[in-house]
């Protein structure tokens, strides 16, 4: 436990620095990207008590999900997620690198995301059920998400070829 606490704290620190490097452009840069203060950021938390597998396996385990998400003002998004895997193992995704897209095909309120980053957690007996290396594995997650009143919304994440994951989303600002 100790060894997942440690690279947990590592990731949020890593991921936290990646958002710091990126506000930190040069100057040509800061020309086309103007400051922003944390006011114009939109926060949300993310939860989630279903995953859909593609192909139930019967050493699968329910998966719970809970994150922080951050909207930058030109549609890039960060953020963490705390969840346990298909195995029911603690595990840890950080991505510093994603983008929303609104009003896909029309329609207002449907968004296309997509998230980047690094997964920690498939460990054991499971370390092979995803590429690792040492339990740390790239991750690029896919999803659709349709907002409702208050700035709530309800989004479906794609999992790769194993899984779908059903996600409530409320915002905190």
């Amino acid at each position: 436990m100790k060894t997942l606490f440690r690279i947990t704290c590592g990731l949020i620190v890593a991921y936290f620095a990646c958002a710091a490097v990126a506000q930190t452009s040069g100057p040509e840069l800061q020309t086309v990207i103007p400051e922003a203060d944390n006011s114009t950021f939109k926060y949300t938390l993310m939860l989630s008590a279903y995953t859909y597998h593609f192909n139930p396996k019967p050493t699968h385990k329910r998966v719970w999900m809970a994150g922080v998400e951050r909207e930058h003002p030109n549609a890039k998004l960060d953020g963490v997620v705390l969840f346990t895997n298909s195995f029911g193992q603690p595990s840890i995704y950080v991505y510093p690198f994603g983008g929303v897209y609104k009003s896909i095909f029309g329609i207002d309120k449907l968004s296309f995301k997509w998230t980047g980053g690094l997964i920690y957690g498939y460990k054991g007996e499971f370390k092979d059920e995803i590429a690792n290396y040492k339990g740390i594995a790239p991750a690029i997650v896919p999803a659709l998400t349709y907002e409702f009143k208050g700035g709530w919304s309800a989004q479906v994440n794609l999992l790769g070829a194993a899984a779908a994951q059903f996600q409530l989303n409320v915002p905190l600002n």
